[in-house]
């Protein structure tokens, strides 16, 4: 068992090849990318705990700022990997996968934006 795993790791290390470094550099620039929206994300999560004034309803702000932070670690994770796989996808001369990771960050972001307007909408902020 161990030898055909070494055989077919072998085998894919044999089609392996440098891609062009213009797309090595894109990758890398995706990469970066996200771990800007990432580490907004966290300083935004730290910015809502510590700055913003209180909601009415209890503990609004450390909900909200562990949903960023949560987030943002989701985001450093997935980037991490997408990174990885796109990198062997170009050494192998293969498609890129798809990736919904754009929606996801969508739809986690307005739902965050829709609890936040209800907030203020229902309760007002400093009160």
């Amino acid at each position: 068992m161990d030898a055909e795993r070494e055989g077919a790791r072998a085998t894919r290390e044999a089609l392996d090849h440098e891609p062009d470094y213009r797309f090595t550099l894109a990758n890398e620039r995706t990469y970066l990318a996200w771990v800007r929206t990432a580490l907004g994300l966290l300083a935004g999560s730290v910015a809502i705990v510590q700055l913003v004034p209180g909601f009415a309803v209890l503990d609004a702000r450390k909900l909200l700022g562990c949903l960023l932070a949560l987030i943002s670690m989701t985001i450093m994770i997935y980037c991490s990997w997408r990174w990885r796989v796109v990198q062997q996808a170009m050494r192998r001369d293969e498609d890129l996968p798809p990736t919904a990771a754009v929606w996801l960050l969508t739809t986690a972001i307005l739902m965050i934006s829709a609890i936040v307007l209800g907030l203020i909408v229902a309760y007002g902020v400093g009160r």
